[in-house]
């Protein structure tokens, strides 16, 4: 391949991730309503989990949970096979991310999070798996055809999945009414806390 046909492939790749985001529009549904209302009166933490994939979404979603005013903490659901579901408690809202929605570690997380009384919230492709029936709201999104590679290296899944998150963030930011005050609280450091302060 030469130079001008590889920034094609790249051009590609951009463009059938950008429309296959723009995709997600026609997708938002009153259970987005129903999340985001739950994890803004949650009392405890929001708990976010997945696997593989998944799993670097779900970290990404609970820092900028935090970040934007609702307290959360990622749990790795490998973990919380051994010990670390001693985390969960009835206060708490666990979203659980699973295309499939048969991750072993995550349903197993899923199901010790019920069991405590906490909400749970899934994200996941196909609400008839065990995820989505285990969830008390099953967030349903499915990203457009063609945009992974092989129609299983979660590039352009993942994308979807972390625009969707991002959506939910700044749902419960505004819901909040989460200032910039606030936020300088809890980002003191780097550029961002230079800015903040008026210093850069």
């Amino acid at each position: 391949m030469n130079e001008d046909q590889i920034l094609e492939m790249a051009a590609q790749v951009i463009e059938t991730e950008s429309r296959a985001v723009a995709s997600l529009m026609d997708q938002l549904k009153p259970s987005l309503v129903q999340a985001a209302t739950a994890m803004l009166n949650c009392k405890g933490h929001v708990i976010v989990a997945g696997a593989g994939t998944s799993h670097a979404v779900a970290l990404r979603f609970a820092h900028l949970l935090s970040c934007c005013g609702t307290p959360a903490l990622f749990l790795h659901p490998g973990d919380s096979q051994h010990g670390s579901a001693g985390a969960v408690r009835a206060e708490d809202v666990l979203v659980a991310l699973s295309k499939g929605g048969e991750t072993t570690e995550v349903n197993f997380l899923a199901r010790v999070a019920k069991e405590r009384g906490a909400v749970v919230i899934g994200i996941t492709e196909k609400p008839a798996s065990t995820l989505g029936r285990m969830s008390d709201i099953t967030l349903e999104i499915k990203a457009p055809e063609g945009v992974d590679p092989y129609g299983m290296i979660a590039t352009g899944s993942s994308l979807f999945n972390a625009a969707y998150c991002d959506a939910l963030c700044i749902v419960l930011l505004n819901l909040r009414g989460y200032s910039v005050e606030q936020f300088g609280q809890t980002h003191p450091g780097g550029a961002v806390g230079q800015k903040l302060k008026g210093v850069a």
